[in-house]
């Protein structure tokens, strides 16, 4: 018997190649999400300019893979156009080549290529789509995004659709839901509890007497069992309220500023301790409650009614629904974390040590009720790890869901979709306004086969073309919208351009959406966005 190929360990303390490599983007979604992001086939359709910046800025940070579907041969204008392209690919497959060019920027992932158009396959095989974790769609012309958005919202598969248009950039989201975990918000407050302090935290808060304590322990005592003694004075002073507003938090303050300890002088002590938590009164001293949007999501419908087919996130989203209602007492399960503060060793640790038990403690309710949730609904206890789990409880006040209209919904326009956009159309120079020129466009291409002004000799016919176009369009929608004549001169000006400059801004913004629809990690915008190339700015719509 052959022996065993020992494979080599990483020695203690020694950063892989991998870590290496991927160091910046780890600190953002860390292993869990590289690993998601590993895992994940990409689908590109159409390798227009807009479409290369969008992969090159998955596959550098290594996405498992990614399958290109065009057709088309690599012209002129692509050469152009994009970064990537040379002379000598022209007349050569577009998919063929973007794919060899850029797996050439990481070994790591894989590519393929299919030489179709999207309406060859969407003819003979619609569930080729079935396969990735999301299609990219760019370039398209409206009768073949229709048909793809129907087949992927059918089969559940995300969709972004993106566009460059002259200077105008264009994203559509469409998915029917994406559930995030970690929503990663800015300035979250810690998550304290000092308002009604749990047994544990209660006991740890009592074994402290700041009133017979030795001056070193006294200045290295942490702020948040300082706040918490206090607290508990002031809540028998005032009837067991905390301090509500300014002049109550700033007698609060003051109560806890003459509890530093003074020197044989009379003159207060330099206590770091007390000043520090004198400063973090504001963000301390705040009702414990479970935010409105965490209750919309315990109370939606997806919650309550479970089955086989029931996403883990929803199963969970139950299981901490049970939790808030019992053991939880009408608040989330801790989060087990403490910011850094002034205090010796360990005091701190002992300190970190309660709300990290509480919340191991917590999890451990939350994760008996996702079993028992299983377990009723036919689904292997394993069905759900404790990483998941874990993540969830800690993560538990920052749940979002998302959930964004179908394309069919959106051009149907219906009165949710009118009241968007009149309510920004009274700027006459809202990105709204872009949005109506690009649906314009496509009525122009429907009935002449081509963009307007993609030929220089007809720009100044075609502006007649397109008003009339961008007209009808309002008309049949009922928008009482008055689009300037500039936007229709620019647009014909255009030429249905893809310049690499726009091009290259909406295909990073364009991957940073993918990234977390794929790692379930920050918040997707919902559901369209628009940037304005000519101001530089941009704009969101829920459409």
């Amino acid at each position: 018997m052959a022996a065993a190929v020992q494979q080599p360990q990483q020695q203690p303390g020694r950063v892989s190649t991998k870590e290496q490599r991927y160091d910046r983007q780890l600190r953002l979604w860390g292993d869990h999400g590289q690993e998601a992001l590993e895992l994940a086939h990409v689908c590109l359709i159409c390798a227009t300019a807009t479409g290369q910046e969008i992969l090159k800025n998955l596959v550098l940070p290594g996405v498992g893979s990614f399958t290109v579907v065009d057709g088309s041969q690599v012209t002129g204008e692509d050469v152009g156009n994009s970064f990537f392209l040379q002379r000598s690919n022209i007349g050569q497959n577009r998919a063929q080549c973007t794919t060899e060019l850029l797996q050439e920027l990481n070994s790591d992932v894989s590519g393929n290529f299919v030489e179709e158009n999207p309406d060859t396959l969407l003819d003979n095989d619609p569930s080729f789509f079935c396969r990735f974790n999301i299609v990219i769609a760019t370039q398209l012309p409206e009768s073949t995004l229709l048909r793809l958005a129907e087949v992927l919202w059918n089969y559940n598969i995300p969709l972004l659709v993106c566009r460059t248009y002259g200077l105008v950039g264009y994203m559509r989201i469409v998915i029917k839901e994406h559930q995030v975990i970690e929503s990663h918000p800015d300035n979250t407050l810690d998550d304290l509890r000092l308002d009604n302090p749990f047994p544990e935290l209660r006991e740890h808060i009592h074994s402290y007497d700041l009133d017979h304590m030795e001056k070193k322990d006294h200045s290295h005592t942490p702020w948040i069992v300082i706040v918490a003694k206090y607290l508990e004075k002031w809540y028998k002073e005032n009837g067991g309220q905390i301090p509500r507003n300014y002049k109550e938090k700033e007698a609060f303050r003051e109560m806890i500023r003459q509890g530093i300890l003074k020197n044989e002088s009379g003159v207060q002590e330099d206590e770091e301790n007390f000043e520090e938590a004198i400063k973090n009164v504001n963000t301390a001293v705040i009702p414990t409650k479970v935010p409105v949007c965490i209750e919309d999501i315990l109370n939606d419908n997806c919650c309550t009614s479970l089955s086989q087919q029931t996403p883990s996130f929803w199963i969970l989203a139950r299981a901490l629904k049970e939790f808030v209602a019992k053991e939880g007492q009408g608040n989330l399960p801790v989060r087990g974390t403490i910011p850094d503060m002034i205090a010796d060793s360990g005091k701190f640790i002992k300190l970190q040590n309660v709300y990290r038990e509480k919340a191991k403690k917590d999890a451990e309710a939350v994760g008996n009720y996702a079993a028992k949730m299983l377990q009723s609904i036919g689904k292997a206890p394993e069905s759900i790890s404790q990483r998941e789990l874990k993540l969830l409880c800690s993560n538990s006040a920052f749940l979002r869901v998302v959930r964004c209209r179908s394309l069919s919904e959106e051009y149907g326009l219906n009165t949710s979709n009118k009241d968007e956009i009149i309510s920004h159309v009274d700027n006459p120079d809202s990105e709204m306004v872009l949005y109506l020129m690009l649906r314009a466009v496509d009525r122009f291409f429907k009935h002449h086969g081509r963009y307007p002004g993609v030929y220089n000799y007809q720009v100044e016919d075609d502006i007649g073309k397109l008003k009339i176009c961008l007209n009808s369009f309002l008309q049949e929608y009922g928008l009482p919208v008055t689009v300037k004549d500039d936007y229709i001169h620019e647009f014909c000006r255009y030429g249905a351009a893809e310049p690499h400059t726009i091009a290259a801004f909406l295909g990073g913004a364009a991957a940073q959406e993918i990234v977390k629809i794929i790692t379930k990690q920050f918040v997707i915008f919902n559901n369209t966005y628009i940037y304005n190339g000519m101001s530089q700015t941009s704009a969101t719509f829920k459409l």
